[in-house]
């Protein structure tokens, strides 16, 4: 039997404020345990939350940039569960009145193009951390009451593969509203998935199942494609899909059963007494739409327009906001494009892949950059060398120039220099001129890399192409 797939998404994103949701206690990864609480956080008799106003404010621009409808009155509520590492026994969320509703993400896979409904995006506080070990369960209320926002997908998803494509989407424009830096492994972006099966072309969903515990785009694909197996096997048996959650196990590749799946009237939701509604104006609204960045959307076709660039190469450029800001510093400084855009994603990321190391912290300045980009330009240097010359300039922080200089590295564009050395490599190599000469055209790279050997890559491959074949006719 023939099958359709209904995924949706539900993510919390962790908003990078300075405070909490509703007190002002600090939002700082890794510090000691419980040394960020106060009897806010901690649910002391007597203690009342006070909105964090940055947090409406990462909401609305986030909404904005998801293209979704803005509620103007929008509510708090208290979603019940008890967990240890939940001191007030209830969680607070907003439940029928999210502050934003019906937007959507585009995504891409291929040459082909989806648009991903959002249901609705609303704010919430976060829990605090259970840490299991030998000797028992420890908890960590640090992370209680940061303020997260829920990113709730339509089931307009239909396929691993779009999930993950749904992912890097929202987590890039995530990303470039800056209201988070959606750092998986800190847990300041976590994905739960539901999932369930039907006959294809049949109106009504299956019954679903809940995945959780993933903590990369490539478990939530892995833990989907395997979900989506063990339900045709037991739909094809004759079996029924229970509803329940399930925790995904990296290690084995599989799902393991955590509890029966909730419904919202599991969590007795009841409007949070001690919250005022959020009132959000026409201004309020404009001047988060004022305070947006440039989208990712956007930047990509600016690229292709005003710089000429492929698609490829404006994929990567526009991957991440600050690859994107660098590219542009360095056009600042030189003004060619492709060569700039080329050099950023192929040799700058290199360096920073291989250092560990983010955009921001590139030990090679946008203006450092370019300042090689232009002796390379005036053939001062040649590609070769200029990779080298990079690569000293990450290492040590010294100019161009100064590398240049010191080591003397100026490309060798003399041509009667060039010709005495070739000649001398012909005359070494006699057997495989002649074999050039007879049409073995693949022997000439041998002959331009002994030159760029013997030159220390320093010598102008244009020159020493044109003087090869210029002796090959005598």
């Amino acid at each position: 039997m023939n099958w359709d797939v209904v995924i949706g998404l539900e993510v919390h994103v962790q908003l990078n404020t300075e405070t909490k949701a509703f007190c002002g206690c600090r939002v700082n990864y890794g510090d000691a345990p419980n040394t960020h609480v106060c009897p806010v956080c901690l649910a002391y008799p007597g203690s009342l939350p006070v909105l964090n106003r940055e947090m409406v404010n990462r909401a609305i621009m986030l909404g904005l940039a998801t293209h979704c409808h803005i509620r103007p009155h929008s509510t708090f509520a208290r979603k019940n569960y008890f967990y240890p590492d939940l001191p007030k026994g209830y969680q607070i969320s907003q439940y029928e009145d999210p502050i934003c509703y019906r937007g959507w993400v585009d995504i891409q896979i291929g040459d082909r193009k989806k648009r991903i409904g959002l249901t609705r995006i609303h704010m919430e506080e976060d829990a605090g951390k259970s840490m299991h070990g030998e000797d028992g369960t420890l908890v960590d209320l640090n992370r209680c009451g940061t303020p997260l926002l829920e990113i709730v997908s339509e089931p307009d998803i239909s396929s691993p593969e779009e999930a993950y494509a749904y992912l890097a989407a929202l987590k890039q424009i995530v990303r470039y509203t800056g209201v988070s830096d959606c750092n998986m492994e800190e847990g300041s972006m976590r994905c739960d998935a539901n999932i369930s099966l039907k006959p294809k072309g049949q109106v009504t969903f299956g019954t679903r199942t809940e995945l959780k515990n993933m903590n990369s785009f490539r478990n939530v694909e892995r833990a989907l494609k395997y979900e989506i197996e063990r339900q045709r096997k037991v739909l094809e048996s004759g079996g029924s899909i229970v509803q329940q959650t399930l925790l995904w196990d990296e290690q084995s590749g599989t799902t393991k059963m955590m509890r029966s799946k909730e419904d919202s009237h599991d969590y007795r939701y009841f409007p949070e007494p001690d919250l005022s509604p959020v009132e959000v104006d026409a201004d309020w609204i404009e001047a988060m739409r004022a305070a947006l960045p440039e989208l990712p959307d956007k930047r990509k076709q600016r690229f292709m327009d005003q710089f000429a660039l492929s698609d490829e190469d404006t994929c990567l450029l526009t991957s991440e906001k600050e690859i994107a800001d660098y590219f542009e510093d360095v056009l600042k400084f030189y003004d060619n494009p492709r060569l700039a855009g080329n050099w950023v994603r192929n040799e700058i990321l290199r360096i920073l892949i291989d250092s560990g190391k983010s955009i921001t912290e590139s030990p090679v300045s946008p203006k450092a950059l370019a300042g090689l980009l232009v002796f390379l330009d005036k053939k001062t240097i040649t590609a070769q060398t200029a990779k080298a010359v990079l690569d000293e300039m990450a290492a040590c922080g010294t100019s161009a120039e100064a590398i240049i200089r010191e080591k003397g590295l100026e490309q060798i564009s003399d041509s009667g220099e060039l010709e005495k050395l070739i000649d001398g490599i012909f005359a070494e190599h006699a057997d495989l001129v002649q074999k050039l000469r007879s049409g073995e055209t693949k022997l000439l790279a041998f002959f331009i890399g002994q030159v760029m050997r013997a030159t220390k890559g320093q010598a102008d491959q244009a020159l020493t192409r044109d003087i090869i074949h210029k002796k090959l006719e005598e």
